[in-house]
């Protein structure tokens, strides 16, 4: 397999008229990482990835995936689109057709598909097997738009808000299965609303607001949060209290001298990843 990254993005522009939704961003995601994109609503990231799925023209910039570039027509396109795998917000193909024959009729589009009866069991679904699409619940309809974006052994799989509909048991299944995917080489690009599920997955993660990146860094250092001061809470007369530090430790050997070593209902916290990235899109102060 190719060393070079799984996508390249430099310079990417989309203007629709007169408004720019992607106003020259800059994006690199390396080969078997699990990289989230984060924004709101109408920040560019539908736009982003349906450019690198190839589903939209760009205006201006380079972008390469898997190296090739995702504009080109004709036979090459096809085998590129051979690599790739695509798991939408919402399909409503085949609603006829059982889950196993909808699974088993897009494995046909693959020169090297997944085995379908595995497929099945990876995303759960295996109770309906044989009823069909129509008559699947909302999550369970979530798991066949995840079987259909993997069925093709893909290199690079594009995954738009993948659990949507999930309960969380589902959820905590789905996610060990992104990282079986990953362990077998698999690179993804995520689009979510979950921040824990961004946090719990992604070895890197990139903030897009009004068509532009504001941010790329991992979960854990994303706007200086692993520097951010903590708070410190503990219980005294009744009441909660609490301080903010740069030095929470410090806080803490004091407060415990102070209580003889049993500090009242003690809790030291950082910023979470929804708080520094609600700041970031100024949704919080």
């Amino acid at each position: 397999m190719s060393q070079s990254p799984a996508i390249e993005i430099s310079g990417l522009v989309k203007n629709y008229g007169a408004k720019a939704a992607l106003a020259g961003i800059d994006l690199t995601v390396e080969r078997g990482e699990i990289f989230a994109l984060l924004g709101p609503n109408g920040a560019g990231k539908t736009t982003t990835v349906e450019i690198l799925e190839g589903y939209r023209k760009a205006s201006s910039g380079r972008v390469s995936v898997l190296g090739f570039d995702p504009a080109t027509k004709g036979s090459a396109a096809q085998k590129w689109r051979n690599q790739i795998g695509i798991v939408l917000q919402s399909t409503n193909d085949s609603a006829d057709l059982s889950v196993i024959e909808t699974i088993s009729h897009f494995a046909n589009y693959y020169e090297k598909p997944r085995d379908v009866q595995q497929v099945i069991d990876e995303v759960g679904l295996r109770e309906k097997v044989n009823a069909k699409a129509r008559e699947l619940s909302g999550g369970q309809r979530r798991r066949l738009d995840v079987a259909l974006g993997i069925i093709g052994s893909p290199q690079l799989l594009f995954l738009d808000e993948p659990t949507t509909g999930f309960d969380p048991e589902a959820r905590r299944s789905f996610w060990e299965l992104i990282r079986t995917l990953q362990s077998e080489g698999t690179t993804i690009l995520l689009t979510t609303h979950y921040l824990d599920e961004a946090q719990a997955l992604a070895d890197r993660v990139a903030v897009i607001n009004d068509g532009k990146i504001i941010e790329i860094a991992t979960p854990d250092t994303l706007g200086g949060r692993n520097n951010a001061p903590a708070k410190v809470l503990w219980l005294e007369n009744g009441s909660t209290q609490e301080l903010f530090s740069n030095n929470p430790t410090e806080e803490v050997m004091k407060l415990s001298k102070r209580f003889d070593g049993q500090i009242p209902e003690l809790q030291v916290l950082r910023p979470n990843l929804e708080e520094i990235y609600l700041r970031m899109i100024g949704e919080l102060k």
